[in-house]
């Protein structure tokens, strides 16, 4: 009997590769620099210089300044922190609230399922960017609640996404003879089904972290974020925005341009790890 060669899923494999290692790496340099901040820039990301205002780039200022008279420079490198780390920790939160709902939706099902996917319906039914004003005015400004935010934006996709896992998982030979065996619910909850339902979450999560940095800054942008003087991207655009009719463009470009090298690098990440489960699936 003749084998049957899949001859593209070596091909689909490789291209994986090159994807998750080319995303990998612009995370992993902005992320470094981000780290050493302090030692790849002579000014603090809050420090004014008084000798002036919308200085040009120039050997005093790589970036020159902004309206406040603060380093572009320093603030890009420090505001990568407080970016990355709101979007990742945010994501990681949804991971877990998101995770834990479809988990025990998908498993028990009746009136658990019914009840916990309305809620999630409630807020699927608002445009995400829409439900992040909302819950961002509600909460009001600050790391903690930013997180917050992002965390309630994307827990739901998470819980759908989990508990349709579940919902075949727990059909499957392996879950019966578990719950014959004797094991408990949360045993075989913890054991056999959410380690077979977390492929498609690793997954969307990279993703979802490039959709949440866009979404930090849109409501920085917008006022509702991280305000002046913390350094935050969407928070320089929306400061330096104006400056670039004047030509100004050191104030809002390079932040613009380091934000779309992020969310690249995550998009690259998140869709290598796409190639990578579909080839195995061939």
């Amino acid at each position: 009997m003749a084998e049957t060669v899949v001859v593209g899923a070596p091909r689909a494999g490789r291209f994986a590769n090159v994807l998750i290692v080319t995303g990998a790496v612009i995370l992993a340099v902005v992320g470094l620099a981000a780290i050493f901040a302090p030692l790849l820039s002579n000014w603090g990301p809050t420090e004014i210089d008084p000798a002036g205002s919308l200085t040009p780039p120039g050997d005093g200022h790589l970036l020159g300044t902004d309206s406040n008279g603060m380093d572009v420079w320093s603030r890009l490198l420090h505001a990568g922190r407080l970016d990355l780390g709101i979007a990742v920790a945010g994501v990681a939160f949804a991971v877990v609230l998101g995770t834990t709902l479809g988990l025990v939706a998908g498993y028990l099902g009746g009136w658990v399922d019914d009840v916990l996917m309305r809620i999630v319906d409630i807020f699927q039914a608002f445009p995400t960017f829409i439900l992040a004003l909302a819950v961002a005015a509600l909460l009001g400004n600050g790391t903690v609640n930013l997180i917050m935010v992002i965390a309630a934006v994307n827990a739901p996709a998470y819980a759908r996404l989990v508990r349709a896992e579940v919902r075949s998982i727990r059909e499957l030979p392996f879950v019966d003879a578990s719950v014959t065996s004797g094991a408990s619910t949360l045993g075989v909850l913890w054991r056999h089904v959410l380690p077979n339902s977390l492929t498609p979450v690793r997954v969307i999560a990279p993703l979802n972290c490039g959709w949440a940095m866009l979404t930090l800054a849109g409501l920085s942008f917008l006022g509702l974020g991280v305000t002046v003087p913390t350094a935050e991207w969407g928070a320089m655009i929306s400061l330096g925005s104006p400056d670039v009719v004047a030509g100004r463009w050191w104030t809002s470009i390079p932040p613009g341009l380091l934000l779309l090298t992020c969310v690249l690098g995550f998009s690259l990440l998140g869709e290598g790890l796409q190639e990578r489960a579909d080839a195995k699936r061939r």
